[in-house]
């Protein structure tokens, strides 16, 4: 295939990018109300409904996707979940041409956001959007709302011109993307396979093309000690201390899983791509006691080529290790997984999709688009490794994801969202407006 983006019509190509700009305004404004939404874990309600009436204006129906647990426990690409579904459901929505030409597209995104940590260390409210120097702040604003607006205004441009996608264009706005990835399967059953998947998710600090992610297995390891006053605590098995003896067993595994034997040809100029991360500890009931339990939850990388669950298994089998330690006698140790259960995946460079997007963004930007080899998990996952569907992720530059004062440069957000536009049109090929387009189930 040749870099379709490169073929559309100079004159269409800059009608479209021309009416990009024009709507740069009302993109940024979308971006904000986004991120007004403290759409955390549980709390994603309010922001799938602002994204509902963001497909519904650009002239597409929405409707909810149920995310039901049981019915997708089976499933390879599933996740054990934190806490139930229920008011949660994902909002999908679909185009569908008149006459197909091209190749159908699924443009998706996840509203949910993590903590924002410490609040009194953001510079402004975290859940209230403020720009600086050409950067909007806030949590989501990079990963990934702004994404998810560039998708809505991308459609928005091309029908101010008349036009619309000759071909499927499926988008979603799924949740948990950050711990499961369940609502990203959930929408991807309920759908017909596209023949691409772009997710613009953030890049790395730049606009980056995805070529491969890590996969993630999330533990939690429970450790009851025995309680006693402190005066005695000789007595006593300290869980805090017993679990960060476990926590610290991990450094030898994390070292064995960088070396370079060890990694997949794509991540072979990475530095540190398999990261153990102790996120939680929760334990302790008194200072003047030995605390009788704690709780730590840990997130490990997984190379692509090896398999989560096998990951799972070696983590038992370092937990059980490290609680037969002399020092942990007396102590009861469990392990558990909940949340990410996640292989890892590739998205190869010369990829129809990944080709056309940038070509696109050498179009907008004249800049060759970086690749990104992601220490980091997406929902692209689901489509290459469950589907066989072409799928990789682009989006703006950020920074701090995460952490403290997020940010998206606007900039950065127009050029992705002229881009996106540019690879619909090159992609699902384009046709006139027509009052009978069916856009709807």
């Amino acid at each position: 295939m040749t870099d379709a983006a490169l073929h559309i019509d100079p004159g269409l190509r800059r009608a479209i990018l021309e009416a990009v700009a024009s709507l740069r305004a009302e993109n940024e404004a979308l971006l904000a109300r986004l991120v007004r939404h403290p759409s955390t874990l549980g709390n994603e309600q309010s922001c799938l409904a602002e994204m509902a009436a963001a497909f519904r204006g650009a002239g597409l129906a929405a409707w909810r996707v149920p995310v039901d647990a049981g019915a997708l426990a089976d499933h390879p690409g599933f996740s054990p979940p934190l806490i139930g579904y229920e008011g949660r459901d994902p909002v999908v929505a679909v185009h569908r041409p008149r006459n197909k030409v091209g190749r159908s597209l699924m443009l998706q995104g996840h509203v949910d956001v993590v903590p924002e940590g410490a609040a009194d260390l953001w510079q402004t409210p975290p859940f209230e959007p403020s720009v600086r120097e050409g950067r909007m702040y806030g949590r989501g604003t990079a990963d990934m709302k702004a994404g998810l607006a560039a998708s809505v205004t991308a459609l928005r441009a091309l029908s101010l011109l008349g036009l619309q996608p000759a071909a499927e264009l499926q988008m979603a706005a799924v949740i948990e993307e950050e711990c499961t990835g369940n609502g990203a399967l959930a929408a991807m059953l309920a759908l017909e396979k596209p023949d691409a998947c772009l997710i613009p998710e953030p890049g790395p600090g730049y606009s980056a093309l995805y070529t491969a992610e890590v996969g993630v297995v999330w533990a939690w390891v429970t450790v009851t000690g025995r309680p006693a006053h402190v005066r005695e605590m000789h007595l006593g098995v300290n869980a805090i201390e017993a679990a960060t003896l476990i926590a610290a067993s991990f450094k030898g595994y994390e070292e064995t899983m960088n070396a370079q034997e060890h990694r997949h040809p794509v991540f072979a100029s990475h530095n540190h791509p398999i990261n153990v991360n102790f996120g939680t500890i929760e334990g302790g009931d008194w200072n003047s006691s030995v605390p009788t339990r704690a709780r730590i939850g840990m997130r490990i990388g997984v190379m692509p080529g090896h398999s989560c669950r096998e990951v799972a298994r070696e983590i038992e089998r370092r937990v059980a290790e490290a609680a037969s330690d002399p020092r942990l006698s007396g102590a009861t140790v469990r392990t558990e997984f909940k949340g990410f259960m996640a292989d890892g995946c590739v998205f190869p460079a010369e990829q129809a999709i990944s080709r056309l997007v940038t070509a696109a963004h050498r179009e907008v930007t004249g800049e060759e688009l970086r690749h990104y080899a992601a220490p980091g998990l997406t929902d692209a996952r689901f489509y290459v490794l469950y589907q066989g569907t072409e799928a990789t992720c682009y989006g703006p530059d950020s920074d701090n994801i995460h952490g403290i004062d997020e940010s998206v440069g606007l900039q950065s957000v127009a050029d992705v969202t002229a881009a996106l536009a540019l690879t619909i049109a090159g992609w699902c090929g384009l046709e006139a407006v027509s009052g009978e387009a069916s856009r709807s189930k």
